[in-house]
């Protein structure tokens, strides 16, 4: 009976050994990640006028919360011709993982089939760093932009509203529900709307109340995981004559009142984290 008592406690000793080494290992590749993260953001490749973003967007607080490793599939929609996102995640997907980036069909506006140009010449241009970077097209769910069930991660910056004012919102769901892996993540960041108006009286400022967004993403089959408030900015009153593109970096009243937008910086921003059911 002593041997025996002894022999269980020797294995619980074992398993709590065990457990401890996971664990530090796990905490050991997180570590590992956020530095190789931290890392690109400082790195020189990245465009001055992206860098100058960084204090509004918060890209390591942002990735880390929404839980994406180097070996992750993650594809990003429409990252434009600034290619904020990409050219941080596109090198570091590079080895282990896939960057996928969902841009414009042929069907888009001259602009955004310019953006598209622009976004391709960069790869083009950069090969060490882009070579690997995969391109999709994406209009609502007319396309796959990934294999369906192949893709760990979707994330998309600053669109939902312009989806919901075009009535394109439940076909852009749609698609990113049938690329995610079961148990997959859709991160969405956009400019949050005030909660005592309707989202109807908000439609052509940008904004987008946080519980509108919630429901809507629910409905086609996700379930909120998390909210960040990385992206907070309580300085911004969401009252501006036009819109969040009042805010920098649009500055569409240009050099009018420009100091007191300087001064109030990029929108307040709500940062949700999906996870496909």
């Amino acid at each position: 009976m002593k041997s025996c008592t002894t022999g269980t406690a020797v294995d619980r000793l074992l398993l709590a050994a065990l457990a401890c080494a996971v664990a530090l290992s796990c905490l050991n590749a997180q570590a590992q990640d956020q530095s190789a993260l931290t890392q690109l953001i400082a790195a020189p490749h990245r465009r001055a006028s992206n860098v100058a973003r960084d204090r509004y967007r918060h890209p390591l607080e942002v990735l880390k919360f929404f839980g994406v490793r180097d070996d992750s599939s993650v594809v990003e929609i429409l990252p434009g011709s600034a290619g904020y996102y990409m050219e941080i995640l596109a090198p570091y997907l590079k080895h282990r993982g896939r960057y996928i980036a969902a841009s414009r069909d042929e069907t888009a506006p001259p602009q955004y089939l310019a953006d598209h140009q622009k976004l391709l010449a960069r790869l083009a241009a950069e090969p060490a760093l882009y070579e690997k970077v995969v391109i999709t097209k994406f209009n609502s769910d007319r396309h796959e932009i990934a294999p369906p069930g192949t893709a760990d991660y979707v994330l998309t910056f600053r669109n939902l509203h312009n989806w919901i004012e075009r009535k394109e919102i439940e076909g852009a769901l749609r698609a990113f529900h049938r690329a995610l892996k079961p148990g997959g993540v859709l991160g969405v960041v956009d400019h949050r709307g005030r909660s005592h108006l309707t989202q109807e009286a908000q439609l052509n400022t940008g904004y987008v109340r946080q519980d509108f967004a919630i429901a809507l993403i629910e409905k086609v089959g996700f379930k909120l995981g998390g909210i960040s408030e990385a992206n907070a900015n309580p300085k911004d009153t969401k009252d501006h004559s036009e819109g969040v593109w009042t805010l920098p970096p649009a500055y569409r009243l240009k050099d009018r009142d420009r100091a007191k937008y300087e001064a109030i910086g990029e929108s307040d921003r709500f940062t949700l984290k999906f996870v496909k059911q």
